[in-house]
């Protein structure tokens, strides 16, 4: 008897550790049939959301950045703006943006209806703008810059968490290098905007060119966010115009690629843990840094159409100029992410820019004739193919829970963006036309930013190592790695033997 329910108890034993098995490789890999469903999936996805989110990510910059292109129309005669007023009305947008991005992201994550949050914010931002054109003094111009800063933090942020809650790691640079072109986009066509807005709207209805140029792009924008209100889906659980089948595949592929689930611990304090565990890991800080390196040094763009204006065109000549090396960066650094896509590598794609920025930085302080001096902007502009590389690379360095990615985006894009607050300090036009200081900065940082990824990749490959050793299945496991399978096993439906073995495959994108 004894021996008869050895036998049955070994057999059930057996049929169990083989349906696992069995459930494990269902877990680990799409079926053929969901491969068919995730293509129609992945085209559904880029026709409706890459659009809309390129679309405002367009008029986001266009807002921002139309303070430069408004200094060469009047702005700074119209309100007797002194040199360093104007410059802190530049940087003061960067105070309210950082002072929003960390709590907006984790209110994002918490509320879940990315639709009407970020529709509200690009309608807000969009009201701020067009009311810009009112200000009489430097005290308005500044009170607006500030505003307009703090309404636009919610966007960037959680559009870089929006999306990777809809793309994998590997078709996440490309995307990220699209719906970053929208940013390149805004830097041609802005100007191009302002160039037609100053040769044909200038004292009309007796108001000055930037007064046209802020009202215009502000009603365009608050259409936008009205579009976006009513248009983006937020989530593939919530989507209803998604099939049952695709919302099953968008969650399983996500949950496959990271080795657990794509969700956040019930309870009230998810979002704090999620701040906590975001702030206790060294990749958020490196790759903070290696943002601010890359933002900072960008910071000529906001000085652009005055950088231009050195090669001794008039004013509507200036503002053409700046669109063709933005022209050129966007097709360029949708090349450069596919490759990158393609290669599987980040590392590499981040820091090759690097040398090209500073013989860019270096050929415009050392020149002042046409030619290599406009030669330099199509050099220094390859700071902004190194954005999409490092998008992704966020996603795919902290891929898991939800709370802690969006606070890790949040946190990132702060840092990042603090060097705007200082930057436009370093443009001094005691140094016109060869703006040492700020080239100087521009250097140093993309030296810090060399630095950052050199420590995260050698920190990624450590971590590497680790999964290794999870997925040898005789190793006793830590305490805080079950509490982490444990989890996994609960959303999934399967035992611990078969969530660590969900683990094997993934690793850290070097």
């Amino acid at each position: 008897m004894a021996e008869e329910l050895y036998i049955r108890d070994h057999e059930a034993m057996g049929e169990k550790a083989e349906m696992a098995h069995e459930e494990v490789v269902h877990l680990t890999a799409l079926t053929e049939e969901e491969k068919i469903i995730e293509k129609k999936l992945r085209k559904r996805i880029d026709m409706l959301i890459m659009p809309l989110v390129i679309l405002v990510y367009l008029m986001n910059y266009i807002d921002r950045n139309n303070y430069a292109a408004a200094k060469l129309q009047g702005l700074t005669e119209d309100l007797n703006l002194t040199d360093s007023q104007y410059q802190t009305g530049l940087s003061v947008l960067f105070v309210g943006y950082i002072l929003m991005q960390v709590p907006s992201n984790i209110l994002l994550n918490y509320v879940g209806r990315p639709s009407l949050y970020l529709g509200f914010f690009v309608c807000a931002w969009g009201l701020v703008s067009a009311l810009t054109s009112q200000v009489k003094s430097y005290g308005s111009i500044v009170a607006c810059r500030f505003i307009l800063g703090f309404v636009e933090a919610p966007f960037f942020a959680g559009v870089l968490f929006y999306l990777s809650k809809w793309y994998t790691k590997s078709e996440l640079a490309l995307r990220m290098s699209i719906f970053y072109a929208g940013s390149l986009l805004s830097g041609a066509f802005g100007n191009l905007i302002a160039a037609g807005i100053l040769h044909g709207l200038a004292g009309h209805r007796g108001m000055s060119a930037w007064q046209w140029l802020y009202i215009i792009e502000g009603a365009i924008t608050v259409t936008i966010g009205l579009v976006i209100c009513f248009i983006l889906p937020d989530f593939p659980d919530t989507w209803r115009l998604l099939p049952p089948e695709m919302k099953q595949v968008a969650n399983r592929r996500l949950a496959i690629e990271a080795a657990e689930a794509d969700v956040d611990e019930e309870g009230g304090m998810t979002q704090i843990r999620g701040i906590k565990l975001a702030l206790t890991d060294v990749k958020t800080y490196l790759l903070a840094l290696a943002y601010m390196g890359i933002t900072g040094a960008a910071g000529f763009q906001n000085y652009f159409p005055t950088l231009t204006s050195t090669l001794h065109y008039n004013q509507t000549i200036s503002l053409l100029l700046v669109a063709p090396p933005y022209v050129f960066m966007v097709f360029y650094s949708m090349l450069h992410s596919h490759l990158s896509d393609r290669y599987g590598h980040r590392f590499w794609f981040f820091i090759y820019p690097i040398p090209i920025t500073i013989v860019g930085f270096v050929v415009f302080m050392a020149t002042s004739g046409f030619g290599p001096r406009y030669f330099s902007f199509f050099l220094m502009i390859f700071v902004f193919a190194q954005n999409g590389t490092l998008y992704s690379w966020i996603a795919n360095a902290i891929p898991r829970p939800p709370a802690k990615r969006a606070a890790a985006y949040a946190f990132i894009n702060s840092i990042g963006n603090s060097a705007s607050i200082w930057t436009p300090y370093t443009y001094r036009d005691s140094e016109d036309p060869y703006y040492y200081t700020a080239m100087g900065v521009c250097i140093a940082l993309q030296i810090l930013g060399l630095v950052c990824a050199i420590a995260l990749r050698i920190n990624l490959q450590i971590q590497n190592k680790r999964l290794e050793r999870l997925e040898n299945e005789d190793i006793t496991l830590s305490e805080k790695e079950l509490r982490r399978l444990r989890k996994t096993a609960e959303v999934e439906g399967i035992d611990l033997a078969a969530a660590r073995r969900l683990q094997k495959g993934f690793r850290y994108t070097l």
